[in-house]
């Protein structure tokens, strides 16, 4: 049968499926999933066909669900527990309104919310706010923290941005188990090489000179991008580590692992946004959902819908806005809320504040909401599998 590829969402009140054949032509909707917790991040394994959803907050306490079967059930791995832990445990007729029965989380008073997760070589990792990753080798029954990161001599200097202090991005390297980079808001970008042993700051900017100077706290200076990264991709294998990212304060591109960056931001109109994505087979095709800027209401500029593409590396960029909401619109796209398929043509999704999900299904050329009236969407990623 056709394969079938599943757009998996990440809301304020749960995760949801949207499930499509082979044709991308017509979407079917399933959840909410976890029991309405707040999901930050829904992740996939192909291979298995099992899918994680991480998230939570000061209500619920951070937790990573799991299911096998494509969201029939769920099992929940709690790394900390919430305000609604502590009542119930007080409250017998609370405890036994909520089914709740005491648990062992590992992380109760370190971790309020799981905020992303990665799945790669067996390892299934998930970053959490306060800014900390954890790994689990069993699949998210049992957890660990990576000591390596906890104990970073920067972490003293470590600022948060808007929403905290989060660790919202992880880009395994699909090739080698030991390599990794993550994105911190706003501590920037780490990396490692040892499998988290050690992480290096990077964040250094290569063409300092002829960026523009931002008196935002979180804009570049002293040659450095900023910390205050929103979102990094790693393009498809490429002699090199190439990277892409978007700052707090423009579009990025590191052809050498992030250890130096370059501004590709001219030609876009702002340097404020979220989400990217790159294409899975061509390094030099990356896709962005630019907004106003962080103190004018964070939608698009002049309200009207855009998704900006790229086919040369960040060289030049061309507005897509066929099938977008042209006039009178004042959605968000999230950091983690924009994804891409493995199909060919590539397709592109991201999801809005607003509870839509677009599609594009010839790789960002024209657009379909595919759903309406979600939950806020936080998070969108794509998994492929037979069905």
């Amino acid at each position: 049968m056709s394969d079938r590829t599943t757009v998996m969402i990440g809301t304020t009140k749960g995760a949801f499926f949207l499930s499509s054949c082979k044709d991308r032509a017509e979407w079917s909707l399933s959840g909410p999933h976890c029991e309405g917790w707040p999901i930050n991040h829904v992740v996939g394994d192909p291979e298995t066909r099992v899918i994680w959803a991480g998230g939570g907050g000061d209500w619920n306490g951070a937790g990573v669900w799991r299911t096998d079967d494509g969201g029939e059930t769920w099992s929940l791995s709690k790394l900390a527990t919430g305000e609604m832990d502590e009542w119930a445990a007080s409250d017998p007729d609370v405890a036994e309104m909520f089914n709740w029965e005491p648990v062992d989380a590992p992380f109760t008073g370190e971790a309020k919310a799981i905020w992303s997760l990665g799945y790669s070589h067996g390892t299934l990792w998930a970053g959490a706010k306060p800014a900390a990753l954890y790994c689990s080798a069993d699949g998210g029954k049992k957890w660990e923290r990576v000591e390596g990161l906890a104990n970073h001599p920067s972490r003293e200097d470590w600022n948060p941005g808007a929403a905290g202090l989060v660790l919202h991005t992880i880009v395994p390297d699909p090739m080698n188990a030991e390599r990794m980079w993550i994105g911190i808001s706003a501590a920037g970008v780490f990396a490692t090489e040892d499998g988290g042993t050690s992480w290096e700051r990077r964040n250094r900017l290569a063409n300092a000179d002829a960026c523009q100077h931002h008196d935002h706290p979180a804009g570049p200076r002293d040659g450095e991008t900023g910390h205050c990264v929103h979102n990094m991709m790693r393009a498809p294998i490429v002699t090199g580590d190439l990277l892409y990212q978007q700052n707090h304060h423009g579009v990025y591109r590191s052809p050498d692992g992030g250890r130096s960056w370059h501004d590709i931001t001219e030609g876009l109109p702002s340097t404020f946004g979220f989400p990217i994505a790159v294409h899975p087979r061509d390094p030099g095709t990356v896709w962005v959902v630019p907004l106003n800027g962080d103190s004018q209401g964070r939608f698009p500029p002049g309200a009207s819908a855009a998704v900006w593409k790229t086919s040369d590396g960040g060289v030049s960029w061309t507005a897509k806005r066929s099938g977008l909401p042209e006039r009178n619109c004042f959605f968000t796209v999230l950091r983690q809320a924009m994804a891409v398929d493995s199909a060919d043509p590539a397709g592109v999704y991201f999801g809005t504040n607003t509870g839509s999900v677009f599609a594009s299904t010839d790789e960002g050329e024209t657009w379909t909401e595919i759903a309406r009236h979600l939950p806020t969407i936080l998070s969108v990623e794509t998994m492929k599998r037979g069905s």
